[in-house]
């Protein structure tokens, strides 16, 4: 897909961010990730993220990478597959060859990881993927890799196919400047954790869309909470606030990193074998499961 389409398509439509599931072997499972995908592909999303955050891309090898998108383009073939992408420059610019090779229609540029570094060098480093790719790139604001509206609207007149920012900082302030500074240049995406608990606090600082990770096990839910997000019906929002996402953060807060292995248990109920969590992350008690258990049963 044409970045700018991607551009299009992706600009108000939720966003699936699938997890990575995990055979007995703690192998990349295809043949689940693929029924994952199937089984999702029934509710409207306007695509795929794979091997992002709730990807666990942290914990994949490059080649692994690569495989997810190979996968999610045989079980969902008529949406966009956006990759993370990732680490060093120079194995960000491979992985992005790779993913684009492999029928990728873009990747979220993720942090570098471990080391800070100056803003003039987080910027060589997004204009170095950008142009090492025809297609499209969506910086994502967190961690160690935390841009500037002063050198995002350089960098998007610099790299025609920068097409996207996601905001995982949660400064609201800053993500307004941006969308006032950069306007309809870009298309914005909220990316915090459980974003639903922050997409109407986003909505107001002109952030009209974002990636769902409860999507993953709760679909119904998810779309439900988008399209009333999305016409403005904030009753049903608070109401689904109350009912499901403030009980599950209660979950997800009990240990550290849990936003993702939460996501992962969820799907591991409603059936797909997706394995267990790599470390560094830990996998839900069974009575933590048990508790997710019951919230699922009450939105089903």
């Amino acid at each position: 897909m044409d970045p700018t389409d991607l551009q299009s398509t992706i600009r108000t439509g939720l966003l699936s961010f699938p997890v990575t599931p995990f055979d007995d072997d703690d192998n990349f499972n295809p043949r689940a990730f693929r029924q994952h995908l199937e089984w999702l592909s029934g509710y409207p999303i306007a695509g795929l993220i794979v091997a992002g955050g709730t990807g666990e891309m942290f914990s994949l090898t490059p080649a692994e990478i690569v495989e997810t998108v190979r996968a999610a383009r045989q079980a969902d073939p008529d949406r966009p597959v956006i990759a993370g992408c990732g680490y060093g420059t120079r194995m960000a610019c491979d992985l992005a060859g790779a993913i684009e090779a492999a029928g990728g229609d873009g990747i979220l540029l993720l942090p570098h990881y471990l080391t800070e570094a100056p803003l003039d060098g987080i910027a060589d480093r997004i204009r170095a993927v950008c142009r090492s790719t025809n297609m499209a790139v969506i910086v994502y604001n967190r961690g160690q890799a935390r841009v500037t509206t002063d050198m995002l609207e350089r960098l998007c007149a610099e790299c025609p196919n920068l097409i996207g920012f996601k905001d995982g900082t949660g400064d609201i302030d800053m993500v307004r400047r941006v969308t006032l500074r950069v306007g309809d240049r870009l298309s914005y995406i909220g990316g915090m954790p459980t974003h639903e608990l922050f997409a109407q606090a986003y909505r107001g600082a002109g952030m009209p869309t974002y990636s769902s990770a409860v999507f993953n096990f709760v679909p119904e839910t998810a779309v439900e909470f988008h399209r009333a997000f999305s016409t403005g019906d904030d009753a049903t929002c608070e109401r689904l606030l109350t009912e499901f996402y403030y009980p599950f953060s209660a979950i997800r807060d009990r240990k550290a990193g849990y936003a993702v292995s939460a996501i992962k248990a969820g799907v591991r109920l409603r059936g797909i074998p997706a394995g267990r969590m790599r470390a560094p992350l830990v996998d839900l008690t069974g009575e933590e499961e048990e508790m997710l258990r019951d919230l699922i049963g009450n939105r089903k």
